[in-house]
């Protein structure tokens, strides 16, 4: 399983693939469960890749 540990691992993933996103707005997506996520831990998220990309291909596309 593909996994990123932290806002600014996704954030770097996320650009990677052509999906910029602010600490700000991945913040909002998470307070407000937006975005697929794992919280193990109070201080620390994980992303499983795979469903950040099923989450991606679900997201409408920005103009």
């Amino acid at each position: 399983m593909r996994k990123a540990y932290g806002i600014k691992s996704l954030i770097v993933y996320l650009e990677s693939v052509n999906h910029p996103i602010t600490e700000e707005e991945v913040n909002d997506l998470i307070v407000n469960k937006k975005i697929p996520h794992l919280r193990p831990i109070n201080n620390l998220l994980i992303f499983n890749l795979d469903h950040i990309d099923g989450w991606l291909r679900d997201q409408p596309s920005k103009p």
